[in-house]
């Protein structure tokens, strides 16, 4: 994993666009660097699709799914406040009750503490697409269950890798969303952090974009130092992150989506890594095009919390 994603990008985009004047049928750069090298990389899923059932933090009450309703009457069609389902209507939507915008997999901007600081809806277009650092802590997570990562952890890093990208994301692997489906014992303490001296490192000495964490919460202090440096500074950060055992600790990106509420504190975020084609993990688009999509292998119906699912019929 020696090819850093930063020199690569900049070798791609340096291609000649003469060459695409004198030929018409040759590619534009960035379309060159999709064929040659997104193409082929393998993408894996760092994000926890949420549902009912699932870690929350103790101040929050978790989300209720629920068929979405006609908000009047169609005549012919629908009856205010009937449910829309395939064999009446054609279609059917979802009705989502989000306690909190802090919910699963998320993206943090500084507004969630910072009276002054940036929604999720100023949050710049360029935070698309970076490259991905992991700093691995998961052995000392093992052994001492509300561990935080440490400077010390990130110049071992360095000193394998070499210096941190300015710009970059950095994740913090504990493997503590191994633990996803214990809701209960997820967000309890003690839980994996990193130390307050570790981010401002990250961000005062190698210029990061933000860090993430899989956790929900930054660190484990009784007034959550991390998470209130951060987003006082202007600083965001990512939360409930999955998967990252399946990620190289070196020369990956990351894509960067979140939804997009006007004014959030928050944002249900989905990150994807993208890994160099010989990486085991991921899948890559010719293995997985996504158009047209696979069918489920038994009609979807609601399950008792709301949540459209593949179910067999019962005989």
């Amino acid at each position: 994993m020696s090819t850093r994603p930063a020199v690569l990008m900049a070798a791609l985009l340096a291609l000649p666009c003469a060459a695409w004047a004198q030929s018409p049928a040759a590619a534009p750069p960035l379309w060159q660097l999709y064929e040659s090298t997104l193409k082929q990389a393998k993408y894996i899923d760092l994000t926890h699709a949420f549902e009912p059932d699932q870690p929350v933090w103790p101040g929050f009450a978790n989300a209720r799914f629920k068929p979405a309703v006609a908000g009047k009457d169609l005549p012919g069609y629908a009856r205010q406040g009937e449910a829309y389902d395939y064999a009446r209507h054609g279609f059917v939507a979802t009705a989502y009750e989000l306690t909190t915008d802090q919910y699963g997999t998320q993206l943090d901007p500084p507004a969630h503490w910072n009276p002054k600081g940036a929604t999720i809806s100023d949050l710049p277009a360029t935070y698309t697409l970076r490259p991905l650092v992991v700093i691995d802590v998961h052995d000392k997570v093992a052994r001492d269950a509300g561990y935080h990562a440490t400077v010390e952890d990130i110049h071992a890093w360095e000193r394998v890798h070499g210096r941190i990208p300015e710009g970059s994301v950095v994740m913090v692997r504990s493997d503590w969303s191994k633990r996803w489906k214990d809701t209960q014992r997820f967000a309890e303490k003690p839980f994996p952090g990193v130390s307050l001296d570790a981010l401002k490192f990250l961000h005062l000495q190698r210029g990061i974009l933000f860090h993430g964490h899989e956790p929900l919460d930054t660190d484990g202090t009784p007034n959550l130092e991390g998470e209130h440096w951060l987003l006082h500074r202007n600083f965001a950060q990512a939360e409930g992150v999955a998967n990252l055992d399946q990620v190289p600790e070196a020369g990956a990106l990351i894509s960067i989506g979140f939804a997009k509420p006007q004014g959030g504190t928050g944002g249900f975020a989905r990150y994807v890594a993208i890994a160099p084609a010989d990486w085991p993990h991921g899948v890559s688009v010719t293995q997985a095009p996504g158009a047209p999509l696979p069918e489920q292998r038994h009609p979807l119906r609601r399950d008792a919390q709301g949540v459209m699912r593949p179910t067999p019929e019962t005989p």
